[in-house]
């Protein structure tokens, strides 16, 4: 049953450095009744595209690390629904229908995951770990928010029932193998600061056996082979973002002479 009330959605973005993106997403995100784009002073002219959206709303805000800015942005939300979705995703027809439905029916559920596509270039990526893909990109912002312990591959804490979308988000991770592998190699910085937090003191096993284990599973286990040399690609990439969260924790520790 369709609530009486229309409910309004504000769409969420945190950027750094997405010039490519910024303008395809926000006319992607035409639908929603209030767009936010927080940027972390980007170096290009991100900010510049998005200020001159006349229906956008641009904040620039530093970057301390992936779950404390997208608290921010929730917090700057005029609406309870919250769209949040990455400059390289894309939310296809089908999709805006169904969030529209979501939001509005009467016996609805606080959050709702979304299965995502991984494109590599302008190809499909079927396998490789990817193809259970899914993440929680609709909320209500009275129900939710970011465990600040996990600060990147950020975790949303829900108190309510959630459920799952039928449509997929697509999702344009990969571009070029240099911006992939710099973004693989930055979240892999990143995750060494969640390490050092729980007392990981790397060595062997941290160096060697989880970034081999981390391709294997994905490139075997998760039938990554039959993504031919895409594959292979990304499940190196992968695998080289764990080798640098650990090689990042070492030169920390040492720093900290722990």
């Amino acid at each position: 049953m369709i609530s009486s009330e229309k409910q309004l959605l504000s769409a969420l973005i945190i950027t750094r450095n997405e010039e490519q993106n910024i303008q395809n997403v926000l006319e992607n995100l035409s639908f929603a009744d209030e767009i936010i784009v927080v940027d972390s002073f980007s170096s290009d002219r991100t900010f510049e595209i998005a200020s001159s959206f006349k229906n956008v709303k641009t904040v620039q805000h530093s970057f301390e690390n992936f779950a404390s800015q997208r608290n921010y942005a929730i917090n700057l939300a005029s609406n309870s629904w919250i769209l949040f979705i990455d400059a390289d995703e894309r939310v296809t027809p089908n999709l805006k229908k169904e969030i529209e439905t979501a939001i509005n029916e009467e016996n609805k559920a606080v959050a709702y995951f979304m299965y995502r596509t991984f494109m590599f270039k302008d190809k499909r990526l079927r396998f490789s770990g990817w193809q259970t893909d899914k993440i929680i990109r609709l909320f209500k912002k009275e129900n939710a928010f970011y465990n600040h312990e996990k600060i990147v591959h950020e975790k949303l804490v829900i108190n309510g029932e959630v459920r799952k979308l039928k449509n997929k988000l697509i999702h344009f991770s990969y571009s070029t193998f240099d911006d992939y592998k710099q973004k693989m190699i930055f979240y892999g910085k990143l995750k060494a600061q969640e390490e050092l937090s729980k007392n990981t003191k790397p060595n062997f096993f941290h160096f060697y056996i989880r970034p081999a284990y981390q391709f294997l599973n994905q490139f075997v286990i998760r039938l990554g082979f039959l993504d031919g040399k895409k594959g292979l690609t990304i499940c190196y990439l992968n695998a080289l973002s764990v080798s640098a969260r650990f090689q990042e924790l070492k030169k920390i520790r040492i720093s900290k002479q722990l």
